[in-house]
């Protein structure tokens, strides 16, 4: 599958420690690095953002209002919000980190249910014959 065609799909971890408007924040940075988010495309509104992930509409406010300080989206009153054209550049070490700091959770997690890293790397094998990786 294309990566400027997937959908962004924004997810919230309540265990991260981090702030929820930091990681959408995060995520939608990473969408326009990597061309899943493009210049014009209209993020969700703030209300139908805050529903899927089950926040307050204010943290997805702050969330926008960092991102248009920022000038990566322009806020159109009564339109929606928007991706700007201004580039987003995430180094290779950048994205290392955040996956690390992703598989450490997840695995840490899959720990306390019993599974080991086999486990997991064994599911991701069969995942990814199914096609669904």
């Amino acid at each position: 599958m294309d990566k400027k065609k997937e959908a962004i799909h924004i997810v919230i971890d309540p265990t991260s420690g981090i702030p929820y408007y930091r990681q959408i924040i995060l995520q939608i940075e990473m969408a326009i690095a990597d061309g899943r988010l493009t210049v014009g495309r209209q993020l969700p509104t703030v209300r139908s953002l805050a529903v899927d992930l089950q926040v307050n509409p204010n943290t997805v406010v702050r969330a926008y209002n960092e991102l248009e300080i920022r000038g990566l989206v322009n806020t159109q009153h009564g339109t929606g919000t928007f991706i700007s054209d201004k580039r987003v550049e995430m180094s290779d070490v950048d994205r290392e980190q955040i996956l690390a700091q992703l598989v450490r959770g997840f695995v840490s997690q899959s720990a306390s249910y019993g599974f080991t890293v086999h486990d997991i790397i064994k599911y991701l094998t069969d995942y990814r014959e199914e096609g669904a990786l």
